[in-house]
């Protein structure tokens, strides 16, 4: 089956630095595109960042300049670089492959906790 495993996650003090990764199974990453999705609570789930099959990048408003997003396609993993947190990017964070504003390649995993706070 086609699916996402993240990993990473935990508790982070604001101004802190974490990793997330997500492993990719069933599936060649190499050819798609990737996004990290977060959802808090009380809140829809929301893109955070996308890297193409080509390794161009995309990131919300809200953490560019703070996050980086890579893959390693030989790994079948993409990370998330998250630096200079803040206590809004307190969420579950999960990944996925777009195929378009609402559909996506694998179901919805369990994502992996990030907590920013003192």
């Amino acid at each position: 089956q086609v699916q996402f495993v993240e990993s990473g996650g935990g508790l982070v003090q604001p101004g802190g630095s974490l990793r997330l990764s997500c492993a990719a199974s069933g599936f060649i990453l190499r050819g798609y595109t990737v996004g990290w999705y977060r959802q808090a609570p009380g809140k829809q789930r929301e893109l955070v960042a996308t890297i193409s099959y080509g390794g161009s990048t995309k990131f919300a408003n809200s953490v560019e300049g703070r996050f980086t997003i890579s893959r390693d396609n030989a790994k079948n993993t993409v990370h998330l670089q998250m630096n200079s947190v803040k206590p809004e990017d307190t969420a579950v964070y999960y990944c996925n492959a777009p195929r378009g504003d609402r559909n996506f390649l694998a179901t919805w995993g369990q994502g992996t906790q990030v907590t920013v706070s003192s």
